[in-house]
């Protein structure tokens, strides 16, 4: 017989019936273990970079300077990050995911994590399944005001004094968009986070790179979203095969009417 094991497979010359062996030619058994096969799903996947075709626009200074602990924990000037573009128009913290994936695999038992650090959300995109565990942190020695904004899922509004440390929620439901996170108390305070109901999402890195492992074969419209654009998001239709499909995106300046 033929059994699949983690992608391992034995034979077994010997049938049983009523507990002795019974003997069989191994064309035969061949031809039985061809009936029997469990035929396992290729997973491939996804890599690319994302960039902006066009100048940068200038970067907007965050004024922190109304709550003292904000405006000390930096050394220098502190910029906002919606629009993180490198020199040759390497885009970081774009977002890809997939849309309309079949998943029925678990919740991540890792919980997502959002710090506020120096008054800043961190990080600044990210992604997590649906069910999993949000673990928000405060790092700072002052008051935060969590304030979740999403469409489907119930959102929190919480206060966290600078003795609160750590508190804990979770978003029920996926999500159709990005949505953002705000501190009511620091208006410059923004994180956007995507709810998926499936794990194959990924954020750029400061090289504008992104990688996305373990799709399972198929064709998908994927996504790459961009805090500035918002809506106008990129989408391509990707097929995923096994091993590595490669898939670029290059936002644009609107045209003018």
């Amino acid at each position: 017989m033929r059994r699949q094991n983690h992608g391992k497979i034995w034979y077994n010359q010997s049938l049983y019936f009523k507990g002795k062996p019974m003997k069989y030619s191994k064309s035969f058994l061949l031809l039985l273990s061809f009936t029997m096969i469990n035929v396992s799903i290729d997973a491939g996947t996804l890599k690319g970079h994302v960039k902006y075709d066009g100048k940068a626009p200038k970067k907007k200074r965050l004024r922190m300077d109304a709550d003292p602990v904000c405006g000390s924990s930096h050394s220098g000037p502190v910029y906002s990050e919606n629009f993180k573009m490198a020199e040759d128009g390497s885009m970081a913290e774009a977002l890809i995911y997939l849309k309309d994936v079949s998943y029925e695999g678990g919740v991540p038992s890792e919980p997502a994590v959002l710090d506020q650090k120096g008054c800043i959300y961190t990080p600044h995109v990210f992604g997590m399944v649906a069910g999993q565990e949000l673990l928000i942190k405060n790092s700072d020695a002052t008051l935060h005001n969590i304030h979740s904004m999403p469409k489907v899922n119930k959102e929190f509004n919480f206060a966290m004094p600078k003795v609160v440390k750590q508190k804990k929620s979770t978003f029920s439901q996926a999500e159709p968009d990005p949505f953002y996170i705000k501190c009511d108390v620091h208006p410059w305070m923004k994180s956007w986070v995507l709810v998926s109901d499936h794990p194959y999402f990924a954020v750029t890195d400061e090289n504008g790179n992104f990688s996305i492992e373990g799709i399972p074969a198929g064709t998908y419209d994927v996504v790459c979203w961009q805090e500035k654009f918002g809506k106008r998001t990129l989408t391509r239709q990707v097929t995923i095969g096994d091993g590595e499909t490669t898939e670029n995106f290059v936002f644009s300046r609107p045209k003018k009417k």
